[in-house]
C-alpha cells in the first residue's frame, strides 16, 4: 500500500468549535491518520469511577467523519492526581531513594499491582466503548516507555516484585549465591527476602545483582504492556502499537514488541543530535539543523525489526523542539526529507507531532504544523508536499538487506553496569558499525539474537554481544556467509561471570582474549596498514589466522571462513577497512558515499538522501541540499 501521513492532535486542548475545521484542514494537507487520547485520563475520568467520554465520542466522530483514521491512545502515561490519593505508593523512586512526584507525566512504577489494575480497567472501558468504532483504526498503548529515566524504579513494590522474580528465576537462594558469586565480599544471602535493590551501596554493587535487576525491570515493562494488550485484544480487531523512543535501551523492545502488531517510534533528529549523540563539534555544526545522517535510519531499521516488518513514525519533528540543550529550526526541506527517508526504510505511516503548537504548559515551545494562533508553521507546507510526493510515487516495497547488525538490549545493560572504561558504550559501538555500513552505501537490517533462525545474509556485524555460546555462534554461521564479532563479545555469562571456557570461548573459532584494557579518548592503538582502535583493546591468543595486526605486533583481527573476531573498538578508518575486507570475502558490492549522503534500497528503487546543507554529485546524480532523489533501479533486486 502507499505510505500515508498523520498527525498528533489534542482535542481536549481546543474548543469543540475548532474540531471540524481542524479535521478538514488536516485532510486538505494530505494527512490520513490522527492520534488522540494518550494524555487525557483526567478528562475521561475526572473522579474515580465518574466517566466523561462524551467529548471523546464527539472528537472521534468529527475526525472520522472528515475521513481521518483515528489512533486511540490509552492514557496510562499520565495518571490523574486522584490516582495518587488512591495509591500513595504507586510513584516510581529514583536511584537516590527519592519519589518521582506528581506534576508532569510517567510518575508511576511499573511494578505497582494496584496501578496495573487501574490501567487494565481503563483500557477495558475504552475497548468496550471504542473497540468496534469504525473510525478507530489502531490503538496506542501508553506513551514512550522509558522516557525521563522511568523504566527502573527503586520503590517498595519493585523490591517485593524483584524478590519474587529472583525466586522464580533461581529456585533457591543457594543457586542465586553461586550464580552471582556472592562469596565475594561476604555478600551471601540466607533468604530471598534479605535481597534489597542494588542502589545506595557504599561502592559499586555486585554487577550480577545489577544485571538481574535490569532484566527484571525490563520484564516489568513487558508485563505492564501485556496487561493492556490482554484487556484490548478481545474487544477490537484494530492493530495495537506503542511509540518507542530514540536511544532508550533500558528495556527489551523486542520482547515488548512481541505482544504488539506494529512498532512505532518518535523521531526528533535535531534534538537527538545535541542530546543523544556523541560527535565532535564540527560534525554537530555541519548537521545542526538537519540531524545526524545515520541516527534516524538506525532507529527506522531497529523498529522495523521490533515490529517484525510493520512499523511507523508516530511523532516526526516538524520544527524546533523544546527539550534539547539547544533547539534550532530545521533547514528548509528537512521535514520532507525525514518523512521520505522513513518511507524508504519501510514506514507505513509518518505522523507529525503535533497539529497545533500548545500555548500553555511544558511543551509550549515545541513547534507544530500550526502556530498557537492558528497560522501555518513552516512544517505544514513540507508535510503537504510530502503527501503529494507519496501519492505520485505509490508504494515503495521494502526488501531484505544483504547485511545486518545484531542488536541486543541485555548487552547494553551489561556494559552500562560494568563499562571498565569511560569510552566504552554498547550503543556507540554498534552505531559505529552501522555508520560504516552506511558509508559504504549499503542498506542494513537490524536483527535480534532470537531472529536468526530463518535469516539469510551475506554479512552480519555483531560487536559487543555480551553473552555468546556455541549454539548462538552456530546460528550466526548458518544465518550469514560471514559474521564479525568483537570486541567484548562472549565476555560474560547471563549471570555476569567470565565464562569457564574463556572469552569468547567458541569451538568454531580458536581465538581467546588473554587481556583487556580501556584507553582514554586521546590514545589509540594504530593498526598496520591504516586505522586504529580506541576506547577498548584486547590481546588475543589462539591459532585462528591473523587478518589484521596492531603496529605493536599483536592481533587486531582474527578469523576463519565464517567467523571473524575484532580485538578493539575501531575508528572510522578501521571500520571502513573491515567492511571492505568482508565485502570482498562474501562478494558484496560497495557504493562508497560522500559525507552526508546516504542510500537506501527498496525492491525497485534507490533512494538517495542528502543531509548536507549543500548539493552533492554522486554516480551521475545531482542531489540538492536537504533533498531526496528516488530513482528506479534496473534490474530490480534484493537490497
Amino acid at each position: 500500500m502507499t505510505p500515508e501521513l498523520g498527525v498528533c492532535y489534542y482535542p481536549e486542548h481546543w474548543p469543540q468549535s475548532m474540531w471540524a475545521e481542524d479535521a478538514a484542514h488536516m485532510v486538505e494537507a494530505g494527512l490520513r491518520w490522527v492520534r488522540v487520547g494518550e494524555f487525557s485520563w483526567s478528562r475521561m475520568e475526572p473522579e474515580p469511577g465518574r466517566l466523561t467520554f462524551d467529548w471523546l465520542d464527539q472528537a472521534i466522530e468529527t475526525l472520522g467523519a472528515a475521513g481521518l483514521k483515528v489512533v486511540l491512545g490509552t492514557p496510562t502515561a499520565t495518571p490523574p492526581r486522584w490516582m495518587l490519593d488512591r495509591h500513595p505508593d504507586m510513584l516510581a523512586v529514583d536511584e537516590n531513594g527519592q519519589p518521582r512526584k506528581f506534576g508532569s507525566r510517567r510518575h508511576y512504577c511499573f511494578s505497582h499491582p494496584g496501578y496495573i489494575d487501574e490501567c487494565v480497567r481503563i483500557a477495558r472501558i475504552m475497548g468496550e466503548r471504542y473497540g468496534r468504532n469504525p473510525h478507530v483504526a489502531a490503538w496506542q498503548i501508553d506513551n514512550e516507555y522509558g522516557c525521563h529515566d522511568t523504566t527502573v524504579s527503586y520503590s517498595a513494590p519493585a523490591r517485593q516484585a524483584f524478590r519474587r522474580w529472583l525466586a522464580e528465576r533461581y529456585g533457591s537462594v543457594e543457586a542465586l549465591n553461586a550464580a552471582w558469586g556472592n562469596v565475594f565480599w561476604s555478600m551471601e544471602y540466607g533468604d530471598f527476602d534479605q535481597i534489597d535493590l542494588p542502589n545506595l551501596t557504599v561502592t559499586e554493587p555486585n554487577p550480577a545483582h545489577v544485571l538481574a535487576f535490569r532484566r527484571f525491570s525490563s520484564d516489568q515493562v513487558v508485563a505492564f504492556n501485556r496487561a493492556q494488550v490482554q484487556a484490548l485484544r478481545p474487544l477490537t480487531d484494530a492493530p495495537l502499537l506503542h511509540n518507542y523512543m530514540g536511544r532508550i535501551l533500558d528495556f527489551d523492545h523486542f520482547e515488548v514488541g512481541a505482544d504488539l502488531d506494529i512498532a512505532t517510534w518518535d523521531s526528533y533528529p535535531i534534538g537527538f543530535l545535541s542530546d543523544r549523540l556523541e560527535a565532535d563539534a564540527a560534525h554537530k555544526a555541519a548537521f545542526l539543523q538537519q540531524g545526524d545522517p545515520d541516527m534516524q535510519a538506525f532507529h527506522h531499521d531497529l523498529y522495523r525489526a521490533v515490529g517484525r516488518g510493520r512499523w511507523w513514525v508516530m511523532e516526526q519533528q516538524p520544527g524546533p523542539v523544546n527539550w534539547a540543550p539547544y533547539n534550532p529550526a530545521p533547514l528548509p526541506g528537512m521535514v520532507r526529507l525525514w518523512s521520505l527517508e522513513a518511507v524508504a526504510h519501510g514506514a507505513e505511516v509518518v505522523s507529525y507531532f503535533r497539529w497545533r503548537q500548545a500555548p500553555f504548559a511544558q511543551e509550549q515551545m515545541h513547534a507544530g504544523l500550526l502556530t498557537p494562533n492558528n497560522q501555518p508553521a513552516p512544517g505544514l507546507a513540507e508535510a503537504r508536499q510530502t503527501a503529494e510526493d507519496l501519492a505520485a510515487l505509490g508504494p515503495l516495497e521494502p526488501v531484505q538487506a544483504r547485511v545486518a547488525i545484531l542488536f541486543d538490549y541485555p548487552s547494553d545493560w551489561a556494559w552500562a553496569t560494568q563499562p571498565q572504561g569511560a569510552g566504552f558504550n554498547y550503543f556507540r559501538l554498534v552505531f559505529s558499525a552501522y555508520r560504516a555500513l552506511r558509508r559504504a552505501g549499503l542498506s542494513v537490517d537490524v536483527v535480534p539474537a532470537s531472529g536468526l533462525d530463518d535469516a539469510d545474509y551475506d554479512l552480519i556485524l555483531a560487536p559487543g554481544l555480551a553473552t555468546l555460546d556455541d549454539a548462538l555462534a552456530d546460528r550466526l554461521r548458518a544465518a550469514a556467509k560471514l559474521t564479525v564479532l568483537g570486541p567484548r563479545t562472549g565476555a560474560i555469562t547471563a549471570d555476569f561471570q567470565i565464562p569457564a571456557q574463556g572469552r569468547p570461548g567458541l569451538q568454531a573459532l580458536n581465538c581467546d582474549v588473554a587481556l583487556v584494557e580501556s584507553l582514554p579518548p586521546e590514545i589509540t592503538r594504530p593498526v598496520q596498514g591504516g586505522g586504529a582502535a580506541r576506547h577498548w583493546v584486547e590481546r588475543l591468543t589462539g591459532d585462528a589466522p591473523d587478518l589484521l595486526t596492531f603496529e605493536g605486533g599483536t592481533s587486531a583481527l582474527k578469523g576463519t571462513d565464517q567467523l571473524w573476531y575484532l580485538a578493539g573498538f575501531p575508528d572510522e578508518d578501521l571500520w571502513d577497512r573491515i567492511v571492505e575486507m568482508a565485502a570482498q570475502k562474501v562478494g558484496l558490492t560497495l557504493h562508497p558515499m560522500p559525507p552526508g549522503l546516504r542510500r537506501r534500497e527498496t525492491a525497485t528503487h534507490d533512494v538517495l538522501i542528502n543531509y548536507n546543507a549543500h548539493s552533492v554529485e554522486w554516480n551521475g546524480h545531482s542531489i540538492a541540499a536537504c533533498d531526496v532523489a528516488i530513482t528506479r533501479r534496473n534490474p530490480p533486486g534484493r537490497g
